[in-house]
């Protein structure tokens, strides 16, 4: 009975092992380089800044509002495309 209880605590433990390893690699795809961080923090806003127009968009905007928006999200996209590359 002491054999099989030493087999699963060994397969317990890579199993855990095995966990680790993939955390690991995890985190390292997750580290990205960032060149210009000033640029992506531009990026980030443009683009957070051109989901929340869309979705106001989305909501049923109309007339003169829907006009507007509209003029306000291809003005980000004008902006996003201008960024260096």
């Amino acid at each position: 009975m002491g054999d099989g209880a030493e087999g699963l605590v060994d397969a317990q433990a890579r199993i855990q092992d095995r966990l680790d390893e993939l955390e690991q690699a995890r985190m390292f795809s997750r580290r990205r380089v960032v060149r210009d961080p000033e640029r992506e923090q531009k990026l980030q806003s443009l683009r957070l800044a051109r989901t929340d127009l869309q979705r106001q968009i989305d909501r049923g905007a109309s007339g003169w509002r829907l006009e507007q928006l509209t003029r306000a999200v291809e003005e980000l996209d004008r902006r996003i495309a201008e960024l260096p590359a």
